[in-house]
Parts: C-alpha cells; structure tokens; sequence
C-alpha cells in the first residue's frame, strides 16, 4: 500500500495518494511531475503543500512549475504579532522575535500570532562588555547605547568607545584669564600663570580659580642684582640699569640677570687727518670733560659740553681754511658725537624738562621722564619738535627716556656749500616741469638742529616727527625753492644734504613746517636749483637750422630719386636716410610740444624714437656700405657687395629700429612722453632704449671708419698713374670723414652735455645737429661731381625751354602786331566814304 500524504490548500486539508496507491497509475506519471509536486490519478500532477502553479494545484500541462508560496508576503501576510517578523522558507514559513527580542519560552521561533510571547531582553546585562573603557552602557527598547561620563565623547571611528574631551584646546574650558588650562583625563583644571598666585580665598586647581600678579620686586632677598632696579610687569619682572649706571659688556638690559656698571662719558675722538688747532683744543676740553665725569654732575658736564662746541663753531679759527670737505667731515664729527654723549650721560639727569644755553646761539632742550605724557614737545628759540615716544619705540619699563633737540648755529660756517641730494621723486617732478636741473647750490635758512632719543634705532617711524623752524623771510623766485632737509653721513666721514624722509608741510615767509620719517640733523634751505630754461638764441638756431636741413634733405631726396647717372647701391642708401631725417626732423619741428593730449604725445615720442633709430640704423648699412667698397676696390668684387646690400638693407634699416621701438612700447608704454614735450622719459633707464643703440652704433661706424681709413691709406700708396682710381679713393676718405663728422660726432656732442661745458656743448650739438641735412645735400650732391653735371643738364633744360616760351611769346605777340593795322583799316574804311 502507498503512504498517505496531505496538505493545506486554501485552509482545508487534502489527503493525496502516491503513485502506488492507485492501480489506475499510468507508469510514467512520476517521470514528468515537476519538483514539489505528486501525481494525480496517473493522468495530473499536484502542488506539494505551500506550493503552487500557474494553472492551479492539479495541472495535466507538461510544462508547469510549482513555486513557493511566499506566505510572509502579500496577499496571504501572516501576522506574527508584536516584535515579530514572519521568515518565508521554502513551502513553509515561521514567525521570529526581532533581535533584542526573545520568546518567555526561550525558543526560537514559533508559527503565528497566538503564540507570540516576544519580550525586550537587557543587552548590558546579558554582554556586559559591550560598551569598553570609561563608557556606560544603557538599555533601550530592542537595542542598547554607549553614553560618556563628563570630559570624554563618543570616538567617532568606534562609537563604543569614550575619548577624552581636551577642554584646553577646545575653548569649553571657563578658566580666568590669570591661570592656565591643564588637561586631565575626563576633566581639566585652572593652575596660576608663572608670576601669578591665587587670590586670597581662591584655589589653585578648580575650574574657578582666579589669580593676582605677584610682585617678585617685594622679594627677600632682591632677585634683580644691586646695580640694578627691578621693575615689576605683569606676570614677571625685568632688572634695568639705575639712572647713572650703563650695562656691562655681554649683558642685555631689561633682562633677569641684567648687571650694570656706573655710567661713563663715551669716547669722542676728532676726525682722523684733519688738521686744525682749533679743533684740537676742542678735543682736549673733551678729554678732560670725560675724565672729571660723575654721573651725579652730569648736568654740568652737559653745560660744559654746550659752551665748548659754541665757542668752537663761534671762533673757528682754522677750521675755515680747511677744504670744504675737510669741513664737512669735522661738521660730521662734531653733530654725530655731540648726539651720542648727549644720548648717553643725560640718561643721569633727574626727571623733568632742563635747557642748556651758550653764549654764541648753540642751545640745548632736554626732557628727561619715566611716566607721563607720551606726547613731547621741545622748543628753541628758532626750532621747536613735536613727537610721540611710542613711535620712537621708547618703552616706560626701560629706564627714564630721554628727548633732546640741540641747536647749532654756527654749523652753517662749515656746511656753506655742502652738496644737495634731493629725493629720486622730487627729482624727477623738478626734471618734468622745470626743464633739466643743473647744478643746486643750497643756502641755509634756518639754524642746524640736532634731535635725538634714547632709542638709536630711529630710522623708520611709525609717524613722522614735526619740525617747525623759524628763519628770516624769504620770497622764493621760480627758479628756486624751499626744501625741508637733513644732514646724511657718507662712509667718508663726511656728509651732504639729503631731502629723502622728509616734506615739507607748510610755509611762510618767516616759518617752515618739516615732518621727517627719521630723526638726524635738519635744516631749511633754500635751493637756487639753476633750471635751465629754454634758451632763446638755441631755440633760434634749432628752427632756422632744421628749416634749411629739411628743404636741404627735399632736395637731396629728389635728386638721389630722378638722377639716373648716380643711381646705385649708396645713392638708395643716401635716398633712405635723407628721408628717415626729413620725416624725424618735420615731426620734430611740428609736434614735440603737443603734450596736451597724452595719448597722442605718446604716439609722437614713439614716432620720433623710431624715425630718429631709423636714420641711425642707415647711417650703419652707409658706414658698412663705405668699408666694404673701399675693401673691394676692383670691378670684379663691387657688384657683390651691391647685391649684398640691397638684400640686407630694407629688412635692416626698417625692421631693426621696428623690432626695438615695439619691445619698448610693449614694456614700458607709460614713459613715452613727458610733461613738456613729447620724447622718452628718463625714469628706469628708459632713455637707454634710444641712447644704448645709438651709442653702439657711434662706436661700430667708429671701428668702420678707421679700418676704412686703414685700407684706403694703402690703397693709395700703391698707386701712382690712375689718377681716377686716386681721385675715387681720396673722394671715399673725404666722405667717410664727412658721414662720422655729420652722423658720429653730433650725438656724442650731446652726451657731453654735463658740467661747467654743458653749454658749450649744447650750442655745438644744436648747430651741427640742425645742419645735417645741409651737410648731406652739400656732400653728397653739390660736390658730386656727376650731380653738378644734371643740375648743368637741368638748367640748361630750363632756360631752354623757357627761351623757347618766350620766342614763343615774342612770336606771338609779332604776328598779332602785324596783323592789328589791316584790321583797323578794314574797319575804318566804310566811315571815310561820303
């Protein structure tokens, strides 16, 4: 007998038969039933329980699959109940506790809702390990987490683990601002700064800490050493020199271990070389002075100091027969090391404002203070400064500071004359609106006064530093000027008068405000700056001369253009660079004044940099030209270096001063034109883009000029029967002499332009210069012979043709008087009858 199986389909229970149970079986029933399936009368096939098909439970279709019936999913969805999940299997299913979940029974699943006992386990209890370290596990419903005791964190990368929260570094620390934070494992704690303690009442440690400075100035015993006095700061204290006492070598002030020794006068010796008795004797009183110096008579030590530089510069004696540099180098002396002694030993001086005075003018203001107003003005009868110590880098915990301002009239007898530098700016303003600035011969206004601080370091403040000075009225001309100055020592020893620093604020007739950005020796000047206006009879000459050069250049150009004899490789060259000039010389003429509109001043300064290199670049093919025909003498070479120059000459001659005017424009656009006319301007060398090739070629055409000469001198001293090869080679030399004389020698002139010859200089520069084209039409067409000859041709044309107009004219005029009497008559006759 087969075995009795049975099944759910749609909630009722349906027994089934195996193969074996049913005769009527066919044989192959079991053969072609799919998986999860039996057959049915041997004829169909029926789904396993939790099994279904396509086409039903019983299917006869050979092709039929029986699938899985998903009873978790729609549209059955068995309900577990609460805390549970239904878990399809195959041909079945069962209900599951969710995790963190477990039935009272302690099995694992069970088959629906009826049976759900499902109830929330404690996870801490059960794994007391999960959460590690400091960290404190904490039980949720289903689940479990990880909190962190005051001063850690969750660790991002581990959340089970608890990480220290450094409060010191994270700004959640509400420690005082008189303690410091130190971080603790889960906590922090406020501890005193050094130098500080806490307050009476208050902790050190807790997060509440608050503490005071202490003052290590009240120790027993001292902790600054007894040359010193300690000065308390906030948090600490620092050892500085007492008043009277200077440091020891190798020791630094305003340190801890600073040590110091009784202050001394420092050395002050004349200036080496310099012969005077005068200034001896001064150095000699010096002597003495620093030997008797005590820092407790330091006032009259400074009185002395003053009434022997005034007698000094009151009675100079010998000191002004020295050569003026000689002069300046005691003036040197005498400023720099008055400043320095009186920096150091009026650091003794008690607190307060002194003056010192000598009877010849020299004065002397000193403010001596440790606390106060940090504002500080000094005044001399013809000076008084007005400075803040905080830009002068004076601290109140560094000693008294020291503020003096010295007057020294007498200075001006050794500093007449002194050179004048003005600042790189000024100097370019004075350039572009006054003309070229000659020499500038300064005149003191105002006496020479000396400031100076106890800080040496003084030569970029923060703020300037007024001056204001009185002098005798003055009404500046055009040509002159008021400068705010001061006096700038050389390595030499000696010095000149420099406006770099320093401006002037306002003026008037009899006062001048200074504000300098350093402190030194300082003066009012008056600077006669010598411009050098335009001058009328040049400016004659450069008109009347360029006039006749271009109607000379007209004329050389039209004859080297319809003159067929002499047309060849050196007249193209003549006929280019006569045309280069007459261009430059008419733009010159015309437009270098057009300075009214920028952009096209710039565009004429560039026209007149390119035509100007131009007439350069072909007065060099014309010198190669010369050197290459007078080494070629023979027929048989001339023709090859013609063709040689006519290839290289328009690429050169054009292309090169292109190329060098687009480089510069391309560079430096901003410095064509300039406030007066319309040419470079000189800043950053820019001048140079003109002169440095103008200059190479001078020296090239002068190398060409002289190895020309070289083979032209042996040239003739080999002939002695052709007269016409020695007429064509001395005609070279004289050209070549002429073309260096006309092209060479103009420009150099104007290079030499400086000095008591400048204007020397500039009238031979502008008469020869404004002559080049009358120099050019002279040589290279009225004494060519061949040119004179078409000149003959031209004027022999002319007059015959204008002999002939007027034969004509005469002709004409006959004929029409022979015919005038029969017409008269013809027309009178009819009146003569009855």
């Amino acid at each position: 007998m087969g075995n009795i199986h049975g099944g759910v389909h749609a909630g009722v229970w349906v027994p089934s038969l195996t193969s074996r149970q049913s005769g009527a079986y066919s044989s192959n029933c079991a053969r072609w039933c799919p998986l999860n399936s039996r057959c049915v009368n041997a004829t169909a096939c029926r789904c396993s329980p939790g099994f279904t098909s396509l086409s039903g439970d019983v299917f006869t279709n050979r092709l039929e699959n029986c699938d899985d019936i998903d009873e978790c999913g729609p549209p059955l969805a068995v309900s577990c109940g609460k805390f549970a999940d239904c878990q399809n299997t195959e041909g079945s299913f069962y209900c599951k506790c969710r995790p963190g979940y477990l039935l009272a029974s302690g099995a694992k699943a069970f088959r629906n809702e009826s049976e759900n006992t499902c109830q929330d386990v404690d996870k801490c209890q059960r794994k007391p390990r999960l959460c590690k370290g400091r960290s404190i596990c904490i039980n949720t419903q289903g689940n479990y987490t990880c909190r962190c005791p005051p001063g850690l964190e969750l660790n991002l990368s581990d959340p089970n683990v608890c990480s220290d929260v450094n409060e010191c570094t994270s700004g959640q620390n509400p420690c005082h601002n008189t303690t410091h934070c130190l971080n603790n494992i889960g906590s922090y704690e406020c501890r005193c700064l050094p130098g500080w303690k806490p307050i009476p009442g208050s902790p050190n440690g807790p997060n509440n800490t608050v503490c005071e400075d202490v003052d290590e100035c009240s120790f027993r015993p001292p902790v600054c050493h007894n040359s010193t006095v300690c000065v308390n700061t906030v948090g600490s204290y620092r050892c500085r020199c007492r008043r009277g006492w200077e440091l020891k070598p190798g020791f630094q002030n305003k340190q801890m271990n600073t040590t110091c020794q009784e202050m001394s006068f420092p050395a002050w010796t004349e200036p080496p070389g310099i012969k005077s008795q005068g200034l001896s004797h001064f150095f000699k009183k010096v002597q003495v002075l620093r030997r008797d110096f005590k820092p407790a008579l330091a006032q009259g030590t400074i009185q002395g100091l003053i009434e022997g530089v005034d007698e000094l510069l009151q009675t100079p004696q010998d000191l002004e027969a020295l050569p003026r540099s000689e002069q300046r180098r005691v003036a040197t002396n005498l400023l720099a090391g008055l400043e320095d002694v009186l920096r150091n030993i009026s650091q003794a001086l008690p607190n307060g404002t002194l003056t010192f005075s000598a009877s010849a003018g020299t004065d002397l203001s000193l403010k001596v203070q440790e606390q106060g107003d940090r504002n500080v003005t000094l005044s001399l009868n013809q000076a008084k400064m007005l400075l803040s110590l905080d830009e002068v880098h004076e601290s109140s915990d560094s000693g008294p500071s020291v503020v003096g301002l010295v007057s020294t009239p007498g200075m001006a007898k050794l500093l007449a004359e002194a050179p004048l530098i003005l600042d790189p700016k000024q100097q370019t303003v004075l350039r572009e609106h006054k003309g070229l600035l000659g020499d500038v011969s300064p005149v003191l206004l105002s006496d020479v006064v000396s400031a100076f601080v106890s800080n040496k370091d003084t030569q970029n403040l923060g703020s300037p530093v007024t001056f204001i000075f009185s002098h005798h009225a003055v009404m500046p001309r055009p040509t002159q000027k008021v400068l705010c100055v001061f006096w700038e020592h050389s390595q030499d020893g000696g010095g000149h008068w420099s406006t770099t620093g320093c401006r002037m604020a306002a003026t008037g007739d009899a006062s001048t405000t200074c504000q300098c950005s350093h402190l030194s020796s300082f003066a009012v000047l008056m600077a006669h700056g010598h411009v050098q206006e335009e001058d009328p009879v040049l400016a004659v000459i450069t008109y009347m001369g360029l006039g006749l050069s271009l109607l000379c250049l007209l004329l050389a150009a039209l004859t080297f253009l319809l003159c067929k004899a002499i047309q060849n490789t050196s007249t193209s060259l003549h006929l280019q660079l006569s045309i280069c000039l007459f261009l430059a010389h008419l733009l010159f003429l015309t437009a270098i004044n057009q300075t009214k509109i920028k952009l096209l001043c710039a565009i004429i300064a560039g026209a007149l940099h390119y035509l100007y290199l131009a007439s350069f670049t072909w007065m060099l093919l014309d010198g190669l030209h010369l050197f290459l025909t007078a080494r070629n003498l023979t027929v048989v070479n001339y023709s090859s270096v013609s063709r040689f120059m006519n290839r290289l000459m328009f690429p050169v001659g054009y292309g090169v001063p292109a190329l060098i005017v687009a480089i510069s424009a391309a560079s430096r656009p901003s410095l064509y034109g300039t406030p007066t006319s319309c040419w470079l301007r000189p800043e950053k060398m820019f001048i140079w883009s003109f002169l440095g090739p103008v200059c190479t070629i001078i020296s090239v055409n002068l190398v060409l000029f002289f190895m020309t000469l070289r083979i032209l001198q042996s040239k003739l001293s080999s002939l002695n029967s052709d007269v016409s090869t020695l007429q064509n080679t001395r005609m070279l030399t004289f050209k070549a002499t002429a073309q260096l004389l006309i092209l060479g020698c103009t420009w150099c002139l104007g290079l030499l332009q400086v000095g008591p010859a400048a204007r020397v200089m500039a009238y031979l520069f502008t008469i020869i210069n404004s002559l080049q084209g009358a120099f050019i039409f002279l040589v290279y067409c009225l004494l060519s012979q061949q040119v004179r000859e078409q000149y003959r041709k031209w004027f022999r044309g002319v007059r015959k043709a204008k002999a002939e107009s007027e034969k004509y004219t005469l002709s004409s005029r006959a004929v029409s008087d022979a015919s005038t009497p029969n017409t008269v008559g013809s027309r009178s006759a009819p009146t003569a009858l009855p």
